[in-house]
């Protein structure tokens, strides 16, 4: 699919209030792009979260590099799956990277009740692209403000993408109340500290 930038900064300019670093696109890729990725993420040797000691309701697998909770930090996982490039293609090109600045995929299944409490994600990481398939979620922001909270919350709906950067990524949390239907994400991620190559400009 071609990156519909037009189509992005008008979602974007819609958007005001988003918090500053973030953009989020509606429609990255296409029902068909969907169905595909959806045939084969089932397939995936999904494991349920573990977060020193607790197994969360949610189900994820890791692919470039993992993170242990558990104490071990960062470690290598295997290669991306030949499947999911052409999503990091579309995801790179969405945030302006080359594909290659996205070394890290997570992938997270919610069941019935699954969410994910409110995080920053790990600071071994650099700029998150999240992308939302099959089912929409309620997507929320936070940030310290004083003795309150600043907040945001949107809709991510299937097929969408979003993408945290600067202030978003390190000032803001972000939290998923829990679900009531079957949905799937997938989680592009650069590593902090890296240079990230940047897409030509043809290619943004």
């Amino acid at each position: 699919m071609t990156l519909q930038t037009d189509l992005f900064e008008d979602a974007n300019k819609a958007a005001q209030e988003w918090p500053e670093g973030m953009r989020y696109a509606p429609e990255l890729i296409t029902p068909a792009q969907e169905s595909a990725l959806l045939a084969r993420l089932p397939s995936l040797p999904f494991k349920k979260f573990e977060f020193h000691g607790f197994l969360g309701k949610r189900r994820t697998v890791s692919f470039g590099w993992r993170y242990d909770f558990n104490g071990g930090g960062l470690g290598a996982s295997d290669p991306i799956p030949e499947f999911l490039l052409p999503l990091r293609n579309e995801a790179a090109a969405f945030a302006r990277l080359a594909p290659e600045a996205l070394e890290h995929v997570l992938v997270i299944e919610y069941r019935d009740g699954a969410g994910i409490g409110w995080h920053r994600d790990r600071p071994v990481f650099g700029d998150v692209i999240g992308v939302s398939l099959l089912a929409p979620c309620t997507f929320r922001l936070r940030r310290r403000q004083g003795s309150n909270w600043e907040r945001r919350t949107f809709t991510a709906t299937p097929r969408s993408a979003y993408l945290l950067r600067g202030p978003s990524r390190s000032e803001w949390e972000h939290s998923i109340p829990p679900l009531d239907q079957l949905r799937y994400s997938v989680t592009f991620r650069t590593m902090a500290g890296a240079a990230p190559a940047r897409a030509n400009k043809t290619d943004a």
